[in-house]
């Protein structure tokens, strides 16, 4: 299988001696669905301004399906579309002016640039806000607007950095759904989110990176295969004034009338209700406090999940 994007020792040491980047080697491969995780200041925002070439690494090497960004960036250039963080386009153009004069920045024909982008309006429910001034777009529309003139050129590698951030679950779901279909279509996505439950819903691998250094790099089907236990929220139908001593169980009173107790990997939620009735505790609900991956992140960075973005 080709690799959609080839990082190999990459380094990136801004004026300020701060290192963001300590020789991260990274791949992805052609039509991966890819997550980039990791807490602020892990070095993801300068990861990706350094494959999109608006940020100068220090060395190492970047490849886009085999071509450098130093001997061939246009070409590398063309094959990649960015959704960033903030919204960053003319908010007194109008919609559909915004998503042709993309496609005009990449060669493609006038002609075809219009129908390329009709197609993705139409794909992300713009088509009849084409007219709009971009202003007039609610927060949800903009996001897709950033989408649709990433993809107008028809690139073969999308980066997404955050692309659901502020935006309502619905809206939400419904680029999941879009997101998927693109990668099904044989498009490679490469995302960073905050949002670790779209990593268990759309990515087929994730990299953990922080401090500028790459934790872990696996599927994340086995990252999720090595989570050892979980933590529980248990709310009780007593007033408790200590957490309760319980047999092989950690045990914190988070409230007065609820627990937080973590659960190896051998322990059962029967063991756990054994230890619970033999300490007199009625349970009336029980819970997770984090999702899978979130586990993981907080047990491999050591970050709380607010760190995450």
């Amino acid at each position: 299988m080709s690799q959609a994007l080839t990082i190999e020792n990459l380094v990136k040491v801004y004026q300020s001696g701060k290192m963001a980047l300590k020789g991260i080697n990274l791949s992805i491969a052609e039509g991966d669905f890819f997550a980039l995780l990791g807490p602020n200041g892990a070095g993801k925002s300068t990861f990706i301004g350094i494959v999109s070439s608006l940020v100068t690494k220090t060395s190492g090497s970047v490849r886009v399906f085999g071509h450098s960004i130093d001997d061939d960036i246009l070409k590398a250039k063309q094959l990649i579309g960015i959704v960033p963080q903030e919204f960053n386009f003319n908010i007194f153009m109008k919609t559909l002016d915004i998503v042709v004069t993309q496609a005009g920045y990449y060669g493609v024909p006038y002609r075809q640039a219009k129908e390329q982008a009709e197609a993705c309006l139409q794909q992300l429910g713009l088509w009849e806000k084409r007219n709009d001034v971009v202003r007039s777009l609610s927060g949800g529309m903009k996001r897709r607007l950033m989408i649709a003139r990433a993809l107008v050129h028809q690139p073969k590698l999308l980066i997404l950095d955050e692309p659901t951030a502020g935006v309502d679950i619905e809206l939400r779901r419904s680029l999941w759904v879009y997101l998927e279909k693109l990668n099904q279509q044989g498009l490679t996505v490469l995302l960073t989110t905050h949002y670790l439950e779209e990593v268990e819903i759309l990515c087929k691998n994730v990299a953990i990176i922080d401090n500028g250094e790459i934790l872990v790099e696996k599927s994340v089907h086995s990252l999720l295969g090595d989570l050892t236990g979980e933590t529980l929220i248990l709310d009780v139908d007593s007033i408790l004034l200590e957490a309760p001593k319980l047999e092989h169980f950690a045990c914190r009173l988070i409230s007065p009338d609820s627990l937080e107790v973590d659960l190896l990997e051998h322990q059962t939620v029967n063991d756990l209700f054994q230890a619970l009735d033999a300490a007199g505790i009625r349970i009336l609900s029980l819970r997770n406090k984090f999702n899978r991956l979130e586990e993981l992140f907080i047990r491999l960075t050591g970050h709380t999940v607010e760190d995450i973005t």
